[in-house]
């Protein structure tokens, strides 16, 4: 960190920031802090105003951002160099949406002609009958894919997908007792083909489809994967591995290969308007000025929260069934990517990273957690996603009170009120953020993830830290395999014993 970023840092720590009422009494603030941007499918409204956000603080974080050369770098992902210098990788996932290095742009295409290729023979039945896919993977492989086809698929799929990541058995079980083994095919999405629960249960796929009567259960199984090598080592037919670019990250992947159970679910025409939506986002946040970008604001934001106000934590609560997944989605994005104690220069960071992203889905955590948000000790930053139209056909009442809801929460959340009993007494001046579109189809949710894939960006460049590797998460993997190799041995005394009670190792 440079001393020019330290004392601008020091100079956020101790700015005032005005109660969120008291914010309001400007008259450009609405105007100033809520966008509609109008995108493939529709438009989302982006409103930050009940945030506290407000020039000052915008003035030093824009002059902080100079300082970390936040331009520079914003050019550096999108040209394709590689920003993941740990790796010494570069982060292409916008490539895979038309945004990016010319030859990254035009290899991605010719990689969605071949998924795409593979997705319309499954259609037209040349593999049989296809009812069913087992998606199998973990992570990226899992999250994304998960929540596309869970937000976008309310009125059915031209192919039912069962998602797969946890090693429990349970969780394959489940998936193979709702599908017919005779017109399943299994997925296995492993960036190295070599993640220890995704080929285990890949495996154990393949036994359910053999005593299930399928005579060559290798022919049902598609490969995802930046290795291709190894899957067709692993027995899979070239003709049914799809590659995907190893600058793909995992948590960035659904825009590749990775997204083939999307284009099977939907049909490729409905992944493309996925990743169109995608490419809008990502235009708007490379071409318009920092003053007025959307994707900048939140970040910004969100620095006020974790750096100047002490906020451990920030909350998301999905108003729409359809995005249950959204917040799960989101944990792996932000804390995987920001969950830093060091700098890309490998300097300490000194100072907090990302916070934990939790949350639920209205109106059921109002009867959960909210509680805490509105009068507990913790000030905690709270999303709200909230779509116009509804996905069912029933009351519209249904929908109404649904939306009510979520404003209503925001306006009390800021407003709070008074009362002569303490325990009656909401403080109010509690933020939030809420996106509201017109539409839940794969272009508008292609924007909302894209939107928050650059939210992750602009607060890592902002923080010095590369969002783009994950050590983090191989020393238990490396333990695990220790013990699962007969290695179990010189732990501590309580990691021995649960050992032992458990019956692993003796």
């Amino acid at each position: 960190m440079t001393d020019t970023s330290a004392a601008l840092w020091e100079q956020f720590e101790q700015l005032e920031f005005p109660a969120l009422a008291a914010l309001f009494a400007a008259p450009d603030r609405l105007a100033r802090y809520s966008t509609t941007l109008g995108l493939p499918g529709g438009a989302i409204r982006f409103d930050w105003s009940k945030t506290h956000l407000y020039p000052a603080a915008e003035a030093i974080l824009t002059r902080l951002a100079d300082v970390q050369q936040f331009t520079e770098k914003r050019r550096q992902l999108i040209d394709g160099e590689p920003i993941n210098n740990t790796e010494g990788r570069a982060a292409e996932h916008t490539a895979q949406r038309g945004v990016g290095n010319a030859a990254s742009v035009v290899e991605a295409e010719a990689l969605q002609a071949r998924m795409e290729a593979l997705v319309e023979a499954i259609h037209e039945g040349l593999f049989g009958e296809v009812r069913s896919l087992i998606h199998i993977g973990i992570g990226g492989s899992a999250l994304g894919p998960a929540l596309a086809i869970d937000a976008l698929t309310h009125d059915g799929a031209r192919v039912a997908v069962h998602v797969v990541s946890n090693i429990d058995g349970c969780a394959l079980e489940t998936a193979c007792r709702a599908c017919d083994p005779a017109t399943t095919m299994i997925a296995i999405a492993s960036k190295t083909f070599t993640t220890t629960e995704t080929m285990t249960n890949a495996a154990s796929a393949l036994d359910w489809l053999r005593e299930g009567g399928v005579e060559d259960p290798y022919g049902r199984v598609v490969a995802l994967t930046a290795a291709p090598e190894k899957a067709v080592e692993w027995g899979v037919d070239d003709t049914r591995v799809l590659p995907f670019a190893e600058s793909v990250g995992g948590r960035y992947s659904l825009w590749s290969s990775i997204g083939f159970p999307i284009a099977l679910a939907l049909g490729y025409a409905g992944f493309a308007e996925f990743l169109a939506g995608a490419k809008a986002m990502d235009l708007h946040f490379i071409e318009t000025p920092l003053a007025g970008n959307v994707v900048v604001r939140a970040a910004f934001a969100d620095l006020i929260y974790t750096q100047a106000l002490g906020c451990q934590s920030r909350a998301v609560f999905a108003y729409d069934q359809r995005l249950a997944l959204f917040p799960d989605y989101l944990q792996q994005l932000e804390m995987e990517s920001n969950g830093k104690s060091v700098t890309a220069d490998g300097q300490p960071l000194n100072r907090p990273s990302a916070p934990v992203t939790w949350g639920g889905v209205g109106t059921d955590a109002q009867h959960a957690v909210f509680q805490l948000l509105h009068q507990g000790t913790h000030l905690i930053p709270v999303d709200f996603l909230a779509v116009k139209i509804p996905g069912h056909d029933l009351d519209p009442v249904h929908h109404q009170i649904l939306l009510s809801n979520c404003f209503a929460q925001g306006a009390a959340l800021m407003a709070g009120a008074a009362a002569d009993d303490a325990a009656r007494s909401y403080p109010g001046n509690r933020p939030s953020a809420t996106m509201l579109a017109d539409d839940l189809n794969p272009a508008t949710l292609g924007a909302l993830i894209a939107f928050h894939e650059h939210r992750v960006f602009v607060s890592a460049m902002m923080l010095g830290i590369n969002p783009f590797d994950q050590f983090g998460v191989e020393l238990g993997k490396k333990i695990a395999k220790q013990i699962d190799s007969g290695g179990g041995e010189g732990f501590d005394p309580s990691t021995e014993a649960l050992l032992a009670a458990a019956g692993i190792g003796a």
